[in-house]
């Protein structure tokens, strides 16, 4: 990512940093030594923003990629299915004027690609999910309107105020699992107003937020809970190296890499080039025609 975060130096109870400590000849602020769970503290809390770094990178290109499959399909599919339709017609064309029987098997195939008959998985299709059913499909059913998106890449505002939002209410960052559940309903709500690009919402939960409990600050922990939380870090890291590589394989992803900076004017361009295709072949059907 191209933002870079700066944290505060943390002033740990007990070490160095911290002058209102005496004590006697054992004392770490006199001695100037410090105290070995310090070092590895701070190791945990780089590494805690360093994950949360991460994840907001993945969600950000995973949101990306929903909306430009999503606006792919809306924008494009027509001149998809009409390309197909053409293709159709003239195979049509050309096996009815030569009458061969490779010609018609030709013919058959093709039209068979126009209409095809959908599979389960298409037909269920962003309506379920692994949270249940998908907000357009209950907009659906309940008569609201649905709101696709209408780029495929929210605005810089709406983008500050996620990632500011996620670095302030990161359920990594809570101590406690009251806290943390807290935590992941509030960052569940603010991925939603995210993936719709809705900045008013996205204001209105930062003053949520903002108004909120504050949690309570606990001392840092013995040298096996900071190690089992590192190796905790670590773990997730992965998971969402997976994720992160899954998306940027996907055929989709592929085509966002080669526009990083501009998506939408990726779609546009494909959509010229379709257009092109579209208007050659109707030039090639209404050649074939005439020949018969």
């Amino acid at each position: 990512m191209s933002e870079q975060t700066e944290q505060p130096e943390q002033t740990v109870p007990g070490g160095s940093g911290d002058s209102s400590v005496t004590g006697g000849s054992g004392d770490s602020s006199v001695t100037g030594e410090e105290r070995p769970e310090a070092r590895l503290e701070r190791a945990v809390r780089a590494a805690e923003q360093a994950l949360i770094e991460f994840e907001i990178a993945v969600e950000t290109f995973r949101v990306e990629v929903e909306n430009f499959s999503r606006l792919h399909h809306q924008k494009l599919g027509p001149m998809y299915t009409r390309l197909d339709e053409l293709d159709a017609l003239i195979a049509e064309a050309k096996a009815a004027r030569t009458g061969d029987a490779e010609d018609l098997r030709r013919a058959r195939d093709a039209r068979s690609l126009v209409m095809p008959m959908p599979g389960v998985d298409e037909l269920f299709h962003d309506w379920m999910g692994s949270e249940g059913i998908s907000d357009d499909a209950a907009a659906m059913l309940t008569d609201r309107p649905v709101r696709p998106p209408e780029r495929v890449r929210p605005s810089e505002e709406v983008r500050r105020l996620y990632r500011e939002l996620v670095r302030q209410a990161h359920p990594d960052l809570a101590q406690e699992e009251g806290e943390r559940e807290r935590r992941d309903a509030f960052i569940a709500r603010v991925n939603a107003a995210y993936g719709r690009g809705d900045e008013g919402l996205l204001r209105e939960l930062a003053e949520e937020w903002a108004a909120g409990p504050v949690p309570e600050t606990v001392g840092p922990g013995e040298s096996e809970e900071l190690y089992a939380r590192l190796e905790w870090l670590a773990r997730r890291k992965e998971l969402l190296s997976l994720v992160a590589k899954e998306l940027e394989e996907s055929a989709i992803g592929s085509m966002l890499r080669m526009a990083p900076d501009d998506p939408d004017r990726l779609l546009e361009e494909i959509a010229e080039q379709l257009l092109a295709q579209v208007s050659e072949r109707e030039a090639e059907l209404a050649a074939e025609l005439a020949a018969q």
